[in-house]
């Protein structure tokens, strides 16, 4: 009898093309889901997680009650202590979420999980995907306009791609254009379909 999901995180670093995949496989008719997301939708006024980020960084919350996500990241991306109790007080929440919307999909599952060995949540996975790329820096210069340092210092919050693709069991290159990630997409969605038993 087969297990009711096949649950695959998928993660990168910034600038990979890990969003640009996950839609991809959402496209195919495949189960999806962000984590980012769910951290915005967790962060609303009201929400768990909201309460817990007002709690510890009080100094980002706006006038109208709502986290001001954009400084938040700007300054635990530039202070590992703080980026660590953030991580702290927002994950637990945020990966009971995770587990109550899974809990209601069945097949395979695309997660995408921005910090899946950082926060060390592969164990969670059946299957880990790294999509990665040699243009890092340059797209999320162009995609996010950020400074120099400020791209620096995120990207210091990741592992390296190069590390990621050493613990992944899968790798997903992303060098080209769009079109051809939709077809690398569409042959490793048809295989983990057969991996799970099923086809597409």
């Amino acid at each position: 009898m087969r297990p009711p999901r096949l649950l695959v995180g998928l993660t990168g670093g910034i600038g990979s093309g890990k969003s640009t995949a996950l839609k991809a496989f959402s496209r195919r008719g495949t189960n999806t889901l962000s984590l980012d997301q769910i951290v915005r939708e967790q962060a609303r006024p009201g929400n768990d997680a909201w309460k817990a980020i007002k709690k510890a960084f009080p100094r980002f919350v706006d006038e109208n009650g709502g986290i001001d996500r954009k400084r938040l990241g700007s300054y635990v991306f530039a202070r590992p202590s703080a980026r660590k109790r953030l991580e702290r007080v927002t994950h637990p929440l945020v990966i009971a979420e995770m587990n109550r919307l899974v809990s209601r999909m069945h097949g395979v599952v695309i997660v995408d999980v921005p910090l899946l060995f950082e926060a060390r949540l592969s164990h969670l996975f059946d299957v880990s995907v790294v999509v990665t790329t040699k243009h890092q820096a340059r797209r999320v210069s162009k995609r996010d306009r950020l400074s120099r340092g400020e791209i620096a210092r995120r990207l210091k919050a990741q592992l390296p791609l190069s590390k990621k693709e050493g613990l992944a069991d899968i790798v997903l290159e992303n060098d080209g254009t769009k079109n051809d990630l939709n077809k690398k997409v569409a042959r490793l969605d048809a295989g983990l379909q057969l991996l799970y038993g099923g086809t597409r």
